[in-house]
């Protein structure tokens, strides 16, 4: 064979092998920290020239439900998914997950123990964190001194209330506190929940009944319509987290209470009008600080069904490694990495000197278990939800149950009734009891 005739064919090999990179199909959702993951992804693929990124971009619930419907079929779809809290613990008992095998620049050591816990089972880690949140109060410190008040680091609901009083001034615009009224198990009843913990109740006892009608749910429930009747936005029951944002960055909402991601939002110049003008404490309590804050963790982990299990370890490690949160910092800013999940970030002097927030979100984060996380003891994995299957229907069934007391279409106790019923029957099915 002529050289000329041996050159093309092992030029023609190498060309055909730069087209052989394997394609991993990562499923995520449309949020700001996800989309730029994949603005990054490019430094990914340099560095790893035989796996092509390969994105499936969706809105929240689409999402999940794409991917539940994928994992319990086996389907292979997606290499990677993004998923949260709520399933992780569900879908590793049902060894639908790959559990994760961090490599050295990894520093598995240094993840926030609440987040490690959440994501771990039998001492595995069945998904790798890649910004995690709590809840937090976020307030107009102007107002709050107009007023001639204060709040406290950890108020209690009666506080807040009176404060939320003082600060209320629709006339000129101002609501006294700004809560999620929009009926869903991640919109309404995430806050609601984690009143109801701190005030002492739990969703289920340690033989799963339900606990809607308990004492502490009553106080809560009543303690959220009358603060949001009587100090709240108008349409209050149709606004969720985007909702309460835009109010607040318009300068509307006195109080917030809500997910400490909103934190860099707010303080932003280009976003908030108030953004000078914002403090933080954290999530006020009823009889106790268990459980009066929730958790919630954006992760990314291999279904059992990959077809690139290897490829997809290798990207995990990397895009929830300390090193990719200097690239984001790097690349954007260190306003805009992705928090919630490690030490490093927050003993960052870099993050601190831009995130007037930081304290107040570790702290946050750090007072927080998806375990214990009731006063009374709870069977269950999760804040302000039960990791179970059937908690989906339980969770929008009270949601949509609170919304009708917020809007007066039903009393605290019929909702709270209704609530009961609902569960007590989605858990017979289940066979949790007879």
């Amino acid at each position: 064979m002529k050289r000329s005739a041996i050159a093309a064919l092992i030029a023609g090999c190498l060309s055909s092998s730069a087209f052989a990179a394997t394609d991993l199909v990562i499923a995520t959702v449309n949020n700001g920290h996800m989309i730029e993951m994949q603005k990054l992804g490019k430094f990914f693929e340099q560095a790893n020239p035989d796996i092509k990124l390969k994105w499936v971009t969706l809105e929240e619930g689409v999402l999940r439900q794409r991917m539940t419907t994928d994992i319990a079929t086996k389907g292979g779809q997606f290499d990677v998914m993004t998923i949260g809290l709520y399933e992780t613990p569900i879908w590793g008992k049902k060894n639908w997950l790959i559990p994760i095998k961090p490599d050295a620049k990894y520093d598995i050591d240094d993840l926030l123990p609440a987040i490690r816990e959440g994501l771990s089972g039998d001492g595995k880690l069945y998904a790798s964190p890649f910004y995690g949140e709590s809840s937090m109060i976020m307030y107009r410190s102007d107002l709050v001194k107009k007023a001639g008040v204060t709040i406290e680091d950890r108020p209690s609901w009666n506080q807040l209330r009176d404060v939320a009083a003082k600060l209320h001034d629709p006339a000129n615009g101002v609501y006294g506190i700004c809560l999620r009224g929009k009926p869903g198990w991640g919109d309404n009843m995430a806050l609601i929940t984690t009143m109801a913990n701190s005030y002492g109740g739990q969703l289920f006892d340690m033989k799963w009944k339900p606990q809607f009608t308990s004492k502490p749910w009553k106080d809560a429930v009543t303690m959220y319509v009358d603060l949001m009747k009587k100090y709240g936005p108008p349409g209050a029951a149709a606004n969720s987290f985007n909702e309460n944002l835009a109010l607040f960055n318009q300068g509307k909402c006195g109080i917030w209470i809500d997910a400490t991601i909103a934190a860099s939002f707010i303080t932003d110049p280009k976003q908030s009008k108030v953004a000078d003008k914002v403090a933080f404490a954290q999530s006020p309590v009823g009889v106790t600080e268990r459980g009066a804050n929730w958790l919630w963790i954006w992760s990314l982990a291999i279904p059992s069904s990959s077809k690139h299990p290897s490829e997809a370890q290798r990207f995990i490690n990397w895009a929830t490694s300390p090193d990719y949160v200097k690239l984001v910092a790097k690349e954007t800013s260190w306003a805009n990495v992705p928090t919630g999940t490690r030490k490093s970030t927050y003993a960052s002097p870099e993050f601190q000197k831009v995130a007037k927030f930081a304290a107040a979100e570790g702290k946050a984060l750090a007072t927080t278990r998806a375990v214990q996380s009731t006063l009374p003891p709870s069977p269950y994995v999760g804040v302000q939800f039960a990791s179970i299957p059937e908690f989906q229907v339980i969770g929008v069934a009270a949601g949509q149950q609170m919304a009708a007391a917020l809007l007066g279409k039903v009393t605290v106790d019929q909702a709270l009734e209704l609530s009961q019923q609902t569960a007590e029957r989605e858990m017979r099915k289940g066979g949790y009891y007879k």
